[in-house]
């Protein structure tokens, strides 16, 4: 079914959209037409911020009790689960993402969504505290004011609620800018806020290109910038803001390593690494795409990860039985050709994959899963990210020389240890540079910070630190 939106969400309403110009959203797999939304022009932008404006300096939501916010979020994940499984769908055919991830994603949302309301529930919005050299004073914590929160195309409605929730919570006002890959999707998200009991002008959501993406992140009615995206594009975002003093929070890219010692279980070890290093095709942040195995067992690893790439069902994203879906665009597609034809150019041994269409494949934007072997680190397959469907395997020579070339990189988002002694994977966890990692198969903690290192961000999302981003500091000395 197309879903065809010919307004835009300002405020809490459809309205008029101000340009002329509207975005097709066409699916990666078959071409055909998932919806249309309107391009919003720089006057559609300048009216959502005047709208969060006002809604921030003089409406209701900032001035609510955070116990009255809270059970208007709430009332949102209530609402949102209901339709989880249609948004699912709608993912995976915008942008290819396999049913199995789209569900996990799901899921994730959920979880993350109850995560925020704990941590809002027992943050330190008010704290009275004995003074210093005498007197008392009231620590308070206030929203930081309006909130451009931009977001990518891989998993959208995660994304956003991981920056709407802590902005809505502190008392935001946030204009939500979505990604043109995936504009549809993000459209029900208006809706069920609104439905959810949120006060008007409070949300805007709107898809723009990145001319008028820079107008919102330079508009002077917008105090908070949060993104999440490329590093060239996070460059961008914190130069133009720093140019106004403006606060930012970025959550970049990756390219992280997972070290396998030598006691691991190789078997076991590259199954898990098939969620880990190839999901959603390849286009997850924290993607684990730099394997670092000992020399003496890295022959042995490469045969076990061909096999279970070899056996990898590649197709139809809709499908049950489908692991790897197409890619998002063609310009996406070529980008990630571009990469395996550097790996092939720079010495790796091509170990599966490569360039061209999967066996079987006649259309859509599909790459095959490759696997490089014998990788060195300093090459371009090993340093950048690349964002799509292949693993380098880089053999290392003792812990001390694992973990050098572990942080050996200009990023710092992810990574994992792979051992079955716990001791010695958390000690090398604690030499690793980056900014979240897992001993094994470890489920993440969303009450805990994620965030990078380096070039992988600025910032943190999750638990009480995302909400650190939004507030502003006031001391009042009693």
């Amino acid at each position: 079914m197309t879903r065809n939106f010919n307004h835009n969400f300002i405020g809490g309403r459809r309205v008029d959209p101000l340009g002329p110009a509207s975005i097709e959203v066409r699916s990666p797999y078959d071409g055909s037409l998932v919806g249309t939304v309107p391009a919003a022009a720089q006057v559609d932008i300048d009216l959502a911020v005047d709208v969060a404006r006002k809604a921030f300096d003089e409406g209701p939501w900032p001035r609510m009790p955070v116990a009255e916010r809270i059970a208007i979020i709430r009332k949102f994940t209530d609402l949102y689960e209901l339709r989880s499984t249609e948004f699912a769908g709608l993912v995976t055919a915008e942008m290819g993402a396999p049913a199995w991830f789209a569900a996990a994603i799901q899921s994730l949302i959920r979880d993350q969504g109850q995560a925020y309301l704990t941590a809002a529930e027992h943050y330190p919005w008010e704290v009275k505290r004995e003074g210093f050299p005498k007197g008392t004073s009231i620590w308070i914590r206030e929203p930081v004011g309006v909130v451009a929160a931009i977001i990518p195309w891989n998993a959208p409605h995660q994304v956003a609620l991981a920056k709407l929730f802590p902005a809505l919570l502190a008392g935001c006002t946030v204009i939500l800018k979505l990604a043109p890959e995936t504009a549809i999707d993000g459209q029900y998200l208006g809706e069920l806020f609104s439905e959810a009991g949120l006060p008007e002008g409070v949300l805007s959501i709107l898809v723009a290109h990145r001319e008028e993406s820079e107008h919102l992140v330079t508009h002077p009615g917008v105090d908070k910038i949060g993104f999440t995206g490329s590093t060239v594009a996070g460059r961008r975002i914190a130069s133009l803001a720093g140019e106004q003093l403006k606060r930012v929070s970025l959550e970049l890219g990756g390219k992280s390593a997972a070290i396998i010692l030598d006691d691991a279980d190789i078997g076991q070890t590259v199954e898990a690494l098939r969620y880990r290093s190839f999901p959603n095709n390849g286009q997850v942040c924290v993607a684990q795409t730099r394997i670092l195995v000992s020399r003496q067992r890295h022959d042995a690893f490469v045969d076990a990860l061909v096999d279970n790439v070899e056996r990898m069902p590649i197709g139809d994203p809709a499908a049950p039985g489908t692991f790897l879906g197409p890619v998002v665009t063609e310009r996406q597609r070529q980008r990630i050709s571009d990469y395996i034809n550097s790996g092939l150019e720079s010495g790796a041994d091509l170990a599966v994959g490569g360039l061209g269409l999967p066996e079987g494949i006649n259309h859509g934007l599909f790459v095959k899963p490759t696997v490089f072997a014998n990788v060195h680190n300093k090459s371009r397959i090993a340093q950048e990210e690349i964002f799509g469907p292949v693993v380098c395997v880089i053999p290392y020579d003792g812990l001390d020389d694992a973990v050098r070339l572990a942080n050996d990189t200009a990023y710092g988002l992810s990574g994992s240890v792979w051992t079955t002694d716990a001791d010695t994977g958390l000690a090398i966890a604690r030499r690793i540079r980056t900014g979240g990692l897992t001993i094994n198969n470890a489920a993440p903690d969303l009450l805990s910070p994620f965030g990078g290192f380096k070039q992988s961000g600025i910032g943190r999302e999750f638990g009480p630190e995302a909400i650190n981003h939004y507030v502003e500091h006031k001391t009042v000395a009693v």
